[in-house]
């Protein structure tokens, strides 16, 4: 059952992000519409695609500093200092993703003075 609702949330969700972009041309553009509402797909998948890809990774940096702490308790500084450094560059790409879907929504895409 919450694998259904799941799954119409994000039918809702898209359906929303469609028909909002549909919503806005009127003058019968139907291409110009569907390719703004493939831009407000694209950017919710990068930054969902970003921010998945960035947890998973974290966890797994974690999860091996934890082990490696385990194993030796005298490496414990110096395995947090590198796991910090690591969870920056980590998170470097989460913010990259973000920065793309703000390119994608703010840069006038959606006024059709770029991109179409």
């Amino acid at each position: 059952m919450r694998r259904i609702s799941n799954l119409f949330m994000m039918f809702l969700m898209i359906a929303g992000a469609v028909s909002s972009a549909l919503a806005e041309g009127g003058d019968g553009d139907l291409a110009k519409s569907i390719f703004f509402a493939g831009v407000a797909i694209g950017a919710g998948i990068a930054i969902g695609a970003a921010a998945g890809g960035g947890a998973a990774g974290l966890g797994n940096a974690v999860r091996g500093v934890l082990e490696g702490m385990a194993r030796n308790p005298n490496m414990g500084g110096k395995l947090l200092t590198t796991m910090f450094i690591g969870m920056a560059l980590i998170e470097t790409f989460v913010l990259y993703g973000l920065l793309i879907a703000i390119i994608f929504i703010f840069t006038g895409i959606f006024d059709a003075k770029a991109g179409y």
